[in-house]
């Protein structure tokens, strides 16, 4: 718990950490699961950390959690071969905190652009994507940087539906629980738990929900965003089946790059390995920006032998 303390502590004094490494998104989307943290120190001042979830001998991170990995503070001005030896430095003794496990799997932030630290210590990698707009300042530029079917969609949109914001979230949960009744899949999360986000990100003024409603009160699709200092995410969103070529999907995501625009620097598609959904993304002029998603299984052998060290003590 001790740990945790201190990490909480640095969570509120640094500016530059994603939302998804804050104390409060891991506590409310670790769910029934714990969360806990690695750190590295430096003259008493935390300088790198490394959250996680350990369940069932897995390392991985929450749900609707883009990606956890590795943060690291960087001193200033620091020269290229300097920070690479740093990365490796500081990386290594964070893997070296963890606690023992019998996989791990994190998706890693954008920023973290090397991984050969891990893969040194028997780490995988593999390559994934998201899109981003990485500047917001000049939004005329951003919408020209959209593709003529994203324009069409919105522009279609505007005649048929108004963007609202002051709904609730038992209105954004009954749209967007809809593609698992279409799918036939189970839901991933309860309206208990959507209220108990919202309510604590909202406190935090971090979230925004966006609807597309027409004149007679039928919601057409819902979005909801996220936010840090330097982006913003999308990470939850969906249509009614009946309303899907009003164009409505498109509206909203329009809508929400120009308000992110007001808090943040970037927009954060979060991506998608899906080609549909990829489609829909890259339509509004994000540029591909790849992530690594990091594992590492142990062997059967390693994890026989901590068995048997813990039946001993």
């Amino acid at each position: 718990m001790m740990c945790k303390d201190r990490y909480i502590t640095f969570c509120k004094s640094e500016d530059n950490l994603p939302i998804y490494h804050q104390y409060y998104w891991l506590e409310l989307f670790s769910l029934d699961d714990d969360w806990d943290v690695v750190y590295v120190e430096q003259d008493g001042k935390i300088v790198a950390s490394m959250p996680f979830i350990l369940k069932k001998g897995i390392i991985t991170q929450p749900k609707f959690t883009q990606f956890l990995g590795v943060y690291i503070k960087y001193p200033k001005n620091q020269k290229y071969d300097k920070r690479l030896s740093y990365e490796k430095n500081i990386m290594t003794q964070l893997i070296s905190l963890l606690p023992n496990f019998n996989k791990f799997e994190q998706s890693f932030s954008p920023s973290i652009t090397n991984w050969f630290p891990l893969y040194l210590n028997g780490f995988s990698q593999t390559t994934r994507y998201t899109y981003r707009i990485n500047d917001l300042t000049n939004l005329d530029r951003v919408w020209d940087n959209f593709n003529s079917n994203s324009r069409k969609q919105i522009k279609k949109a505007q005649k048929k539906v108004k963007v609202l914001t002051d709904l609730t979230t038992e209105d954004f949960y009954k749209i967007n629980i809809m593609k698992f009744d279409r799918q036939n899949r189970k839901q991933t999360f309860t309206l208990d738990f959507l209220r108990k986000v919202d309510v604590e990100l909202s406190k935090r003024d971090k979230r925004k929900i966006f609807f597309a409603v027409d004149e007679d009160d039928n919601i057409h699709a819902v979005l909801y965003l996220v936010w840090d200092n330097n982006s913003a995410y999308y990470i939850w969103g969906d249509g009614d089946p009946k309303y899907r070529n009003s164009g409505a999907a498109s509206l909203l995501m329009w809508e929400a790059i120009q308000f992110a625009s007001t808090v943040t620097k970037s927009f954060d598609f979060e991506g998608s390995m899906v080609e549909s959904i990829e489609k829909f993304f890259r339509g509004f002029g994000g540029v591909q920006v790849p992530y690594f998603y990091i594992t590492k299984n142990r062997s059967k052998l390693l994890i026989l032998k901590d068995c048997i060290k813990r039946l001993l003590r």
